[in-house]
């Protein structure tokens, strides 16, 4: 698989990027070199390697569940910015 200068004005396009045009054909051996180094890889036989779930090996130290007073809200609020109604208010985002 290779990539040409129109595949990387389609990958800028969904990923939101603008790449100007001095640098589309520096921009596309750059993929085209990430691209063959995948193909490297697939190249690998992993037959028999276990999966990896993390790569480090120390287990993490659970807490134990502890259940606490509750009914807290005014001291968490009183650090709050905004609040309205008993709850967190936040600036509006969407329209």
């Amino acid at each position: 698989m290779s990539i040409d200068v129109s595949t990387v004005d389609k990958i800028a396009f969904l990923s939101r990027l603008r790449i100007e045009d001095n640098v589309k054909e520096s921009t596309k051996e750059e993929f085209n070199k990430i691209i063959q180094w995948v193909d490297q890889l697939r190249e690998v036989n992993t037959d028999g390697v276990e999966e990896l779930i993390s790569v480090n090996e120390n287990a993490i130290q659970l807490r134990e569940d502890m259940v606490t007073q509750g009914q807290c809200s005014e001291e968490i609020l009183a650090n709050a910015p905004m609040k309205e109604y008993g709850y967190f208010a936040v600036p509006k985002v969407v329209e």
